[in-house]
């Protein structure tokens, strides 16, 4: 990894930080010599993924609290904003939640970070799908936005707000759209861990919807890189940036792959209930913009990061979020914390 010595001895607020993504960023923070806290209401991250991390301090409350948000604010030097309502199912139940989360609660982020004046970095994350089903490939900063769920449209309005804080207050911020993400530490039921975790329990068959939508995967540890990369660089504030593979995946193909490495013979039985209502068909990644701003180009290859996936998962027992009525009544529970 790059040296950036912009962060050393820095204080680092990273907001859900514990989680899938946050995690990683955590370690990578840590390996720059930065002094981080972590602001999560652990709804879907998890202590154990950071909690031997030295230099960090950990504390649990929720975006959607001003008064706590204000306060972790105010002892920070730089800011990742990763703290979301992150599984695309959930939002069809809860979408006051996923916009309470998503949209207010990044704007709290950044109101206590203009209020705060002494924030020299805000990197806000939001997401590729944003952009909906692919109308020109790859897919440039440029494409034009067209969320198709409540989880996209959620997150659409939290990057567009922060911008326009960036406009009206000099907030020097950053927006980073990652395409999908995979690796360890997983906390949400997405396509890979569940593809993985269903050939380890059926062996020789996986149960799936749509199969032939395809996707571009961006392992980790270079999705937590970009993230990073953003922080300290000044030609980036104001930008919106991709952050992904440019190559992109069948679902079909990732089982092939995933039992190729577990030494399986798997087949695919199709699911109806598990299509989506307004499913995104296609997304590939232009990452030029990231490359010329950031110098930041993906490290690891879909076999290799597979690989790192599987063993990790075989290793570990991921203990996913709670779906639907059981993961509501957990977020509601810390959302005043």
């Amino acid at each position: 990894m790059t040296k950036n010595n912009k962060l050393r001895n820095k204080q680092v607020l990273v907001t859900g930080g514990a989680g899938f993504i946050g995690s990683e960023v955590v370690r990578q923070l840590h390996n720059l010599g930065a002094k981080i806290i972590v602001f999560d209401n652990y709804s879907s991250g998890r202590k154990r993924y950071i909690n031997k991390i030295p230099n960090l301090v950990q504390v649990r409350g929720s975006v959607s609290n001003p008064s706590k948000v204000n306060d972790v604010v105010s002892k920070s030097d730089y800011i990742i904003n990763l703290a979301s309502l992150p599984f695309i199912p959930d939002s069809f139940y809860y979408p006051g939640e996923f916009f309470r989360i998503n949209a207010e609660g990044s704007i709290n982020v950044a109101m206590a970070a203009i209020r705060s004046k002494r924030i020299k970095g805000f990197v806000h994350i939001s997401t590729s799908e944003v952009y909906g089903t692919a109308k020109t490939v790859p897919m440039s900063e440029n494409h034009p936005t067209l969320p198709q769920s409540t989880y996209a449209a959620s997150k659409l309005a939290g990057e567009r707000a922060i911008f326009t804080l960036h406009k009206e207050h000099g907030l020097p911020a950053v927006i980073i759209r990652p395409f999908n993400s995979y690796g360890p530490r997983i906390t949400q039921p997405y396509i890979i861990p569940e593809i993985i975790s269903q050939i380890f329990h059926n062996k020789n068959f996986v149960k799936l919807g749509n199969v032939e939508s395809s996707r571009d995967f961006t392992f980790v540890s270079d999705t937590a890189r970009g993230i990073i990369s953003g922080l300290t660089e000044d030609k980036a504030i104001g930008e919106t940036i991709n952050v992904g593979s440019n190559t992109s995946y069948k679902m079909k193909y990732l089982v092939k792959e995933v039992a190729k490495i577990l030494k399986q013979n798997v087949e695919i039985k199709i699911d109806k209930k598990r299509f989506r209502p307004y499913d995104v068909q296609k997304l590939v990644c232009d990452y030029k913009k990231a490359k010329k701003i950031l110098n930041w180009t993906p490290k690891v290859s879909i076999d290799e990061g597979l690989t790192k996936t599987v063993d990790w998962m075989q290793n570990n027992s991921p203990d996913f979020a709670t779906p639907f009525e059981g993961w509501a009544k957990i977020y509601r529970m810390n959302l005043k914390s």
